[in-house]
């Protein structure tokens, strides 16, 4: 059924709390703001760093641009690896590449430590693209993501025609609408609603995994197609 597969980093592939919410609470401290609960900081998993200071503890772009550096320093120093790959990943991906389709990374983290990530626990034999971010800031948004993992996977013909289609007439959302125009064949793994939202904006099924890093209904709420609790789950479904 889907031959051309995108997955989450963090929280789908990677169990990747303890590096990053140590790497913000030592920029928050940094910045002056003292927060012990790492729990707290979970929403950070996910979307990117700017929106997510400025949005949780208030600090303007330019102080949000300075914590982000402060992150950098620890995560550069270690935090880059303070993390694990969920126990049945390496085996998902191996049969998955083994049986013929093509997978690619789609993350919102920069491009430059997703490919360090996936070097440093093996991963990286498995996938045929990886898109990130850039450090300078430019495509953090997830659907900016998405669309450039597509353009790298897909052949030109169907990445021409999903993207023509997108930027084209607006189409109805309503779920039939959604479900009569979607491409069989591609799907997006992660476990927030960022990434259900940018399989949506280009018609593709989204896989949302449970046992990330997503609020309690925030998968159902933006409308997941497929919900799995568990990798093994996730692999039926994706065979």
């Amino acid at each position: 059924m889907y031959q051309y597969i995108l997955f989450d980093l963090d929280g789908t592939l990677t169990d990747s709390k303890p590096g990053i919410t140590r790497c913000v609470q030592y920029a928050l401290h940094k910045m002056g703001i003292e927060e012990p609960d790492l729990d707290k900081l979970e929403p950070f998993i996910g979307p990117p760093l700017l929106d997510s200071f400025c949005e949780f503890y208030g600090l303007d772009e330019a102080q949000g641009q300075q914590a982000i550096g402060y992150y950098r320093e620890r995560f550069n120093a270690g935090g880059i690896f303070e993390n694990q790959v969920y126990p049945g990943v390496e085996e998902l991906l191996a049969d998955l590449r083994a049986s013929g389709k093509k997978l690619a990374v789609a993350s919102s983290k920069p491009q430059v430590y997703v490919e360090q990530i996936l070097e440093h626990f093996g991963l990286r034999v498995y996938f045929d693209v990886v898109v990130g971010s850039g450090l300078d800031g430019t495509r953090t948004k997830k659907e900016e993501v998405v669309e450039e993992a597509l353009r790298c996977l897909l052949p030109e013909e169907l990445f021409q025609k999903m993207t023509d289609s997108r930027h084209g007439e607006a189409y109805d959302r309503s779920r039939e609408e959604y479900n009569r125009t979607k491409y069989p064949s591609v799907a997006m793994v992660g476990d927030r609603r960022f990434d259900v939202e940018g399989a949506k904006e280009y018609r593709i099924t989204s896989i949302a995994v449970s046992y990330g890093y997503a609020a309690p209904g925030e998968l159902d709420e933006a409308g997941a197609d497929v919900i799995v609790e568990t990798v093994k789950e996730l692999g039926e479904v994706l065979r």
